[in-house]
């Protein structure tokens, strides 16, 4: 028996990102920097309930503080889609917010592509994945990322990826309470864009390579927040009984976090965190949790 049309996809997830490390290695001659990173997924994200509309039009069902509709990376990834794909169906979208916007976890990117995903998915447009990450360029430099859908070495202005194999680890993030515009980080005149670069068999060598976040001391600079929160979460790093990195930054900020073994010791370091700061735990993720959802996948 064929399967009935679907009319809605619900709690299509949209997990967030950490960056391992950020490396700025170069800048091209439009101004884009050239970067090196690894883009780890994580079981925290935001998720998205979409619902077929028929007369064609696109509508977001609820508000979303600070972010116009029309501005909604959301609402610009349904319409590029139905543009492309010449769509006459539309879409109601509800969008469940918990990440914060400007925390370097890459959330509005991840919400676009859930939504190209899904809607590719919803609306029967039988886009490949390489094509649904060719789209999503157009919105932002890290949507073709979590369209990819694996941990990935990230190069060039981070539409460049391989998939690389992450150990399982948990991590302990802070929220330092301050927005941080990435343009600003960027163009300040202190930022390093000339680090060595590495190769991805490098990784494996985390004990030879200075593994960090070149846009952190810029952040830091401009948002003492960011800084304190590092130096908090750095004291757990002379902690016998705590197996844990080094704390940083992820992205151009603000939020930052600790990696550590175990589930317990990230609890451990979470339940000592000032109340002045929002935090979380979370876990690696190996995939995209869409790829797997109930309700489809990217293909």
């Amino acid at each position: 028996m064929a399967s009935s049309p679907l009319t809605e996809l619900l709690g299509c997830p949209a997990p967030a990102k950490l960056n391992l490390f950020l490396h700025i290695i170069g800048r091209r001659a439009d101004g884009y920097h050239l970067l090196q990173s690894v883009f780890q997924l994580i079981n925290r994200g935001d998720s998205l309930d979409f619902f077929l509309k028929q007369d064609g039009c696109i509508q977001r069902l609820n508000e979303v503080p600070g972010v116009a509709e029309q501005d909604d990376l959301v609402i610009r990834a349904a319409r590029l889609l139905q543009n492309h794909a010449k769509v006459t169906a539309g879409v109601s979208i509800r969008l469940h917010k918990n990440l914060p916007m400007g925390g370097g976890l890459g959330g509005g990117s991840s919400d676009a592509a859930t939504t190209l995903m899904a809607l590719n998915r919803l609306w029967n447009c039988g886009l490949s994945q390489a094509e649904l990450m060719e789209l999503g360029l157009q919105l932002g430099a890290d949507v073709p990322f979590f369209i990819f859908g694996k941990n990935a070495f990230v190069e060039g202005i981070g539409e460049v990826m391989q998939e690389v194999s992450c150990p399982e680890r948990w991590f302990v993030v802070l929220e330092p309470g301050v927005h941080i515009a990435t343009p600003t980080i960027f163009s300040a005149k202190e930022l390093t864009r000339d680090t060595k670069p590495v190769r991805i068999a490098d990784f494996s060598k985390a004990n030879k390579i200075v593994w960090k976040n070149d846009l952190q001391a810029v952040a830091c600079a401009l948002h003492q927040p960011v800084q304190d929160a590092i130096n908090w979460l750095n004291q757990f790093k002379a902690d016998q009984k705590i197996e844990a990195d080094e704390a940083r930054m992820t992205g151009s900020g603000s939020c930052v976090f600790i990696a550590v073994s175990t589930e317990s010791d990230a609890k451990k370091i979470q339940e000592n965190v000032p109340d002045t700061w929002n935090s979380w735990t979370a876990k690696t993720l190996q995939q995209h949790p869409f790829l797997s959802h109930k309700n489809g996948n990217a293909e």
